[in-house]
């Protein structure tokens, strides 16, 4: 079998043996050239990575922000009215409580000198009532005493009536039983006498003497029996007429006790009523003198004027918002604009917030001023985000330390928020961070001096670098580009 291929290898052309060698050569070329490009990674690290190392990691999160004023406030009547009196221009310093406006008050004067009038006359009114009311009320009173004074007189009559008729009845009696007793005895005496003087034995005068005296005791009587009866028929109906009238005087005192009360009621209704109507009248002066006050605009607190909305002549409306219309004959909503103090609001996003604190300072530079710094510190950081174009942010209000002299409100200004820088810090470039099935690592060079993905835990990032917490020691190698054949493999 070895004879007949060396034969035919023998008999091939020479077109066929230059190719093949050829063919050969540019394939040893190749795996030659990848062997080089390959083998010799020392060269690729150098460039590919860099090494871990351990730095002081300064914080500095950078941030921009508008200068806003601390407090303001658009300045306007409490009452519609036309403008009369402007006493500030745009730009002016003011104190709290100094005089800036002042708006025409004429119908408000007359209200107020109506009001007044009204006042002094329910105060007239009340006055007069402290002094008659209480005389009135006294009056009841003396009428309720008077009262009882006819009551202690009529059962005093009484009283004296029901002792007094009765003994005066029991005279009557006593005096009628001894007028009957003198009777009998004279009729006694001028029986026995009648005999006598028939026999002669007295004489007639005598027995007309003894007959003159039965004829007094039967008078006697007579008259004794009419005034018993008159004494009976008088006595009792004047004590029913004594009852009576003390009846009438006790109902009368009721009456007058009753009088007296409604008297007191109806005094200190009355007097209530004119109270009420004195403080009714006084609230309306108040409201008027205060309403006319009003009209004189002062400054609720120092600042400074920042806009003027309106010209003397002009009609303004109360609001707190300005007229978006630029028709000087269309009405007014405000007069002036004023502001307080000076502070910066920033929008710091979401993964920053964590590094802030109130009371950190904070370089601020603004390009109206290029080659100056101004300082500041946070004095708030909002408790509640905002999302805006799909971006978290939170509000930081940063108070300014320098700059209220220069700095002007709607400022655009750049922040660097300065922290407590870390020490000893193991930092990688940011850009070696990367993820991988969820996690985060970086690549490190393997055995064969390959990217291999490597799990970390970063900290602070501050810009371009990153804090390492885990994951890798001081001197590794890190990747911050693949090679070219990794490239190749990714897209792959």
């Amino acid at each position: 079998m070895e004879q007949p291929l060396r034969a035919r290898f023998t008999k091939w052309p020479l077109p066929w043996v230059l190719g093949l060698s050829a063919a050969g050569l540019l394939l040893v070329g190749l795996i030659g050239y990848r062997f080089t490009h390959t083998s010799n990674p020392q060269t690729d690290l150098s460039k590919l990575t860099v090494t871990a190392s351990k730095q002081t990691l300064p914080v500095a999160i950078k941030a921009n922000g508008t200068v806003e004023p601390i407090q303001s406030v658009n300045i306007g009547p409490k009452a519609p009215g036309r403008l009369i009196s402007l006493l500030v221009e745009q730009g002016v310093l003011v104190k709290q409580g100094q005089l800036l406006a002042i708006m025409d008050n004429r119908e408000l004067q007359a209200q107020y000198l109506q009001a007044q009038s009204q006042l002094n006359q329910a105060q007239a009114k009340l006055e007069e009532a402290k002094v008659s009311i209480p005389s009135e009320v006294q009056q009841a009173k003396i009428r309720v005493q008077e009262a009882n004074n006819k009551v202690d007189q009529a059962q005093a009559m009484l009283k004296g009536a029901q002792m007094r008729i009765p003994r005066q009845v029991d005279q009557a009696k006593a005096q009628l039983i001894q007028a009957e007793t003198r009777l009998k005895l004279a009729q006694a005496r001028a029986k026995r006498n009648e005999y006598l003087v028939g026999e002669g034995a007295i004489t007639k005068d005598q027995y007309d003497s003894i007959t003159s005296e039965l004829s007094t005791a039967q008078a006697n009587l007579s008259d004794l029996k009419q005034r018993l009866e008159q004494v009976q028929t008088t006595g009792y109906p004047e004590i029913d007429q004594l009852r009576h009238s003390l009846e009438q005087a006790k109902s009368s005192v009721d009456e007058a006790q009753a009088a007296y009360v409604q008297k007191q009621q109806s005094a200190k209704s009355q007097l209530l009523q004119l109270q009420a109507a004195v403080k009714a009248a006084q609230g309306q002066a108040q409201l008027i003198s205060v309403q006319s006050q009003d009209t004189r605009i002062t400054a609720p607190f120092a600042g400074i004027i920042t806009q003027r909305y309106a010209e003397i002549g002009a009609f303004v409306t109360p609001s707190t918002s300005v007229s978006s219309s630029t028709d000087d004959s269309a009405p007014k909503t405000s007069i002036l604009a004023l502001a307080k103090g000076l502070q910066i609001r920033a929008k710091v996003p979401e993964v920053d917030i964590g590094q802030l604190s109130t009371g950190q300072k904070v370089k601020i530079t603004a390009d109206a001023y290029p080659n100056q710094d101004f300082e500041g510190k946070i004095v708030r950081i909002a408790p509640e985000a905002v999302k805006e174009q799909n971006v978290t942010s939170f509000d930081v209000i940063i108070a300014l330390v320098t700059g209220q002299d220069k700095l002007r409100s709607k400022m655009n200004v750049d922040m660097i928020f300065l922290g407590k820088s870390i020490s000893n810090a193991l930092v990688v470039p940011t850009v070696s961070i990367v993820t991988q099935a969820g996690k985060t690592g970086v690549m490190v060079p393997n055995q064969k001096r390959e990217p291999e993905f490597k799990p970390v835990k970063i900290g602070t990032v501050i810009d371009d670098k990153t804090q390492i917490l885990s994951g890798i020691t001081s001197g590794d190698r890190v990747f911050i580009d693949l090679p070219q054949s990794q490239n190749k493999k990714d897209k792959k």
